[in-house]
């Protein structure tokens, strides 16, 4: 995944702000979240495509978006399927969203812990791979397959308050593989990704 640069179509790898990790397999799982972290650093001005399944609660939603990092923590993120919302896009910049179609701007407000939703999730999952403060990470097994996973949550938080999160990576292709975000112990979101590719932009 370190070859990434210069090819047209990649697979994506995400940074991870390694503060500690845990469980089996600590140091190789430390050494992987710091060579996925130096690779996400030249993401700036990529666009990354990707198909979700998103579990929201009582609804699972499956959709496909185009995401673009810009620097300075904006993103923006387009809808490519399914064909009846192809084209809206999402332009997040810290905290707050907006929505724009065919011309038009949407305010959306911020996003508050609770009101996060399914297409909303995407960025918000990747913001946490690459400034989120990281608790603890390390090898598992996930299905039938090694998996590296990293768990996320604010540095002044106790577990299990506030917001936490947890991805689980490709530990040979560094692609994202799920995420989940949770308030208060409670899970408000799980996203599992597949056909995971980024593409870089005019920085890259």
């Amino acid at each position: 995944m370190g070859r990434w640069l210069g090819v047209c179509t990649l697979t994506i790898a995400l940074c991870l702000t390694l503060t500690c990790c845990g469980g089996e397999g600590g140091s190789q799982a430390e050494q992987l979240a710091l060579d996925i972290r130096a690779e996400y650093l030249e993401m700036a001005g990529c666009t990354a495509s990707m198909e979700v399944t998103a579990d929201y609660g009582q609804r699972v939603y499956d959709f496909g978006v185009d995401l673009t990092w810009q620097r300075e923590g904006e993103s923006v993120l387009t809808i490519t399927a399914p064909e009846n919302v192809a084209g809206v896009t999402a332009r997040l910049a810290q905290d707050q969203a907006y929505l724009e179609y065919d011309g038009a701007r949407v305010e959306t407000g911020p996003l508050d812990d609770t009101g996060l939703s399914p297409v909303s999730s995407v960025p918000v999952l990747l913001d946490y791979a690459q400034t989120g403060y990281i608790a603890a990470c390390g090898l598992e097994t996930l299905g039938e397959r090694e998996v590296l996973r990293v768990d996320c949550r604010d540095p002044e938080a106790q577990p299990g308050t506030g917001r936490e999160c947890a991805l689980w990576f490709d530990p040979d292709t560094h692609a994202l593989l799920r995420g989940e975000l949770s308030q208060d112990g409670y899970t408000v979101i799980q996203c599992t990704f597949s056909d995971f590719q980024v593409t870089p932009g005019a920085e890259g």
